[in-house]
């Protein structure tokens, strides 16, 4: 299973969502965010992945949580664990890049349908802020149908190694 994150940039009602424009997801909206190098916490990944995908460094990362997200019928996926990210504090202006298109949606206006369909099982209480910390477990099946879902609010884990 590989670490990877997602980080949210919230200012006010609005939260900045990108177009992945190639790679793993290309053609879908998500926050920044990418796999943990071997010499990174998840956190400092989370803010290296930021810089690079939309061009701004992020500051004040609070964790909302973590999801084991699985795919059986892709070949050569083992699953991801992501370390799920907030902010409302960065420096730059989002751009976009060669990996994805930045644009800010109201919160209550998220593009569901053109996002990963498990998204919109954790994501609206995410923002909501309905846990202070959550996990769970999603298993998604063949032409993107959830197989399992399982998202509770847990204690938080003191430190992320």
């Amino acid at each position: 299973m590989k670490d990877t994150t997602l980080l949210f940039l919230r200012r006010g009602d609005e939260v900045l969502l990108a177009m992945k424009k190639r790679g793993f997801g290309a053609g879908k909206w998500n926050a920044p965010g990418g796999k943990v190098e071997a010499d990174e916490t998840p956190e400092l990944a989370a803010i290296r992945e930021t810089q690079e995908e939309v061009g701004v460094t992020p500051r004040h990362l609070r964790l909302l949580g973590a999801i084991d997200f699985f795919m059986p019928g892709l070949p050569g996926f083992d699953g991801h664990r992501i370390f799920i990210y907030a902010t409302t504090e960065w420096e730059g202006e989002p751009a976009e890049t060669e990996e994805m298109r930045p644009k800010w949606f109201h919160a209550k206006d998220i593009p569901y349908d053109d996002m990963w369909p498990a998204d919109r099982r954790w994501l609206p209480d995410a923002l909501a802020g309905t846990y202070a910390y959550f996990t769970g477990r999603i298993v998604q099946g063949a032409g993107d149908h959830i197989d399992e879902h399982d998202i509770h609010k847990a204690p938080a884990p003191a430190v992320i190694q």
